[in-house]
């Protein structure tokens, strides 16, 4: 079941509470290491056919966000592509206001 969420702040929210989530962060290596949600793991939309070696379970809940929404639209879309059967995009880190890792 993949599904959209009205909020960063309420996906992030969501990840938190769900066991064995990955929050991925979809944007490129460079905008990832300038600043991202604690605990998520980067795969730029560009690499996404990678996302294997990092989520080898296709039933793994994963929260995919981006700087607007749009990239990690076209993740979650190549991700169920890939099989993948839980996938969340919660939108853009522009809209995140919370904790930020360097």
């Amino acid at each position: 079941m993949s599904s959209s969420i009205d909020t960063i702040r309420e996906g992030v929210f969501q990840y938190q509470q769900t066991e064995g989530a990955v929050l991925l962060d979809v944007r490129t290596s460079q905008e990832y290491l300038a600043g991202h949600i604690p605990a998520a793991k980067n795969v730029d939309v560009a690499r996404i056919d990678q996302v294997g070696a990092l989520i080898p379970d296709k039933d793994t809940p994963v929260f995919v966000y981006c700087k607007g929404g749009m990239r990690a639209r076209k993740a979650r879309e190549a991700m169920e592509s890939m099989s993948y059967t839980n996938v969340k995009n919660i939108g853009g880190f522009d809209s995140y206001i919370g904790l930020v890792e360097k």
